[in-house]
């Protein structure tokens, strides 16, 4: 059973039959309940109705002075004792750890068995990232398909790696594969590589910058669209309708 210096927040409920407690994790607030001592509420309840019977017999007690002798009904009652609490800890402290570098006391869901850190100081923050982006991932999936959106959101996908450059396309079939995938794996055609966009100067990444986010260069780019006559340039030096000069 794993040590810890303190117990995380809580409070105190009761459905009718007893009190317990409620604890929380400090990262995602999920619950965890401890049992409620029914057989000791029955018990005392019992006793509590027993007595307050008897004293009520006695015509010099009294209603008001039993109520005082038997006490709360431990049915309604709010209130723990320290060591109910420290009990009720003991039930549900096994689904808890607690973090080495920020103290805090999470469930298993929020810490790091592998690493003991809680998942935002564990040394593998970004796999653990990743993994539950891959996971997220899958049951959107599973969700889209299950509605029929699955070609949707697949062929959605493709145009996303196509407009991001990560994607070859086939000129035959439009099948998509990783870039540089030479070779359609449907038919065989080649197949047509993404565009790079890289400085000239230095060969860093450009993203579309007009200025070379590493060492500053300018970065000429053609217009997409003719300046004379507004036809598509598709990346000629020269419109193909009117034949004034792109670049």
């Amino acid at each position: 059973m794993p040590e810890f210096s303190r117990m995380p927040r809580y409070d105190v409920r009761n459905d009718g039959i007893g009190p317990y407690a409620v604890f929380y994790c400090d990262t995602c607030d999920r619950e965890f309940r401890s049992q409620p001592e029914v057989i000791n509420t029955v018990a005392k309840d019992i006793g509590r109705q027993a007595v307050g019977g008897f004293l009520r017999n006695i015509p010099l007690v009294g209603g008001a002075v039993a109520n005082s002798v038997t006490g709360e009904d431990p049915r309604y009652t709010y209130h723990l004792t320290p060591q109910q609490v420290e009990k009720a800890w003991d039930q549900v402290k096994i689904h808890f750890r607690e973090c080495p570098t920020c103290l805090r006391i999470v469930c298993l869901s929020d810490f790091d068995e592998q690493s003991g850190y809680c998942n935002e100081d564990s040394p593998r923050k970004d796999e653990i990232a990743e993994a539950e982006g891959e996971q997220a991932g899958r049951m959107i999936k599973g969700i889209a398909s299950a509605f029929g959106l699955g070609d949707v959101i697949k062929k959605a996908s493709e145009a996303a790696k196509v407009a991001s450059g990560e994607a070859a396309r086939c000129p035959n079939d439009g099948t998509l594969a990783p870039a540089g995938t030479k070779f359609c794996p449907e038919c065989g055609t080649p197949m047509v590589q993404p565009a790079k966009d890289v400085c000239p100067s230095c060969g860093a990444p450009a993203n579309g910058a007009k200025f070379c986010p590493e060492c500053g260069t300018k970065i000429m780019r053609a217009p997409e669209n003719c300046p004379s006559c507004g036809a598509p340039a598709k990346g000629v030096k020269f419109c193909p309708e009117c034949g004034t000069k792109i670049v």
